[in-house]
């Protein structure tokens, strides 16, 4: 299978229904500039915003336009870098698991619906699975793929090599990826009163 070719709109058009049968809020998008300017427009003024590390979010330009301090939010992940004592960042660590917003993508998106993420320490999941009661999840077309099994399929195949290189290239040849956790993202039960939006974007982004 190849793992970056960009979706069919049948395809697209599958994941939408999928996506708002188990709870969560599709939207499609043509490129990355049209991506950025949605996620600007679906996080108010005031609003506290966290993100993980995320190659999409850095090419739809969300990372840099947050480092340029233009935005109306209050950004969490900057006040966690700027503190230089370990201990009083872990407590701000802790405390932007309840962030207004969470920004990051998936490693696989079934047409199903169900998405896939995957994480070595974990820090992003608990945004995602329950704390942040706001989630935009960018996520380019070609990380579609028909089923939740194709999902893992396309992690292990195509995203573990990928980022293993990157992480020689940044960290050194002694580092590598390493997977300890893989959520699978079903559903979102209403009664939990979270917005989870889809971010579509017809663009090969990320891995």
């Amino acid at each position: 299978m190849d793992y970056t070719q960009l979706a069919s709109e049948e395809s697209i058009t599958k994941v939408v229904v999928g996506l708002k049968e188990r709870g969560f809020e599709p939207m499609v998008v043509a490129t990355k500039e049209e991506a950025l300017e949605k996620i600007k427009e679906l996080i108010p003024a005031g609003a506290s915003v966290m993100n993980g590390a995320s190659k999409t979010l850095e090419q739809v330009g969300y990372i840099e336009y947050l480092k340029a301090g233009q935005h109306p939010w209050r950004n969490l992940h900057a006040s966690i870098l700027a503190e230089k004592d370990p201990a009083a960042q872990q407590v701000l660590r802790r405390q932007s698991l309840t962030s207004d917003y969470y920004l990051g993508s998936v490693h696989g998106l079934a047409q199903t619906g169900e998405m896939l993420i995957a994480s070595n320490t974990g820090s992003q999941l608990p945004h995602i699975v329950y704390s942040s009661p706001n989630l935009i999840l960018v996520v380019s077309t070609q990380k579609i793929v028909p089923t939740l099994e194709d999902a893992h399929k396309r992690l292990w195949e195509h995203v573990v090599p990928l980022e293993d290189v990157r992480m020689k290239e940044v960290y050194g040849p002694e580092s590598g990826t390493n997977v300890s956790k893989v959520f699978e993202f079903r559903k979102e039960q209403a009664f939990n009163g979270r917005k989870v939006y889809v971010l579509l974007v017809k663009e090969s982004l990320g891995f």
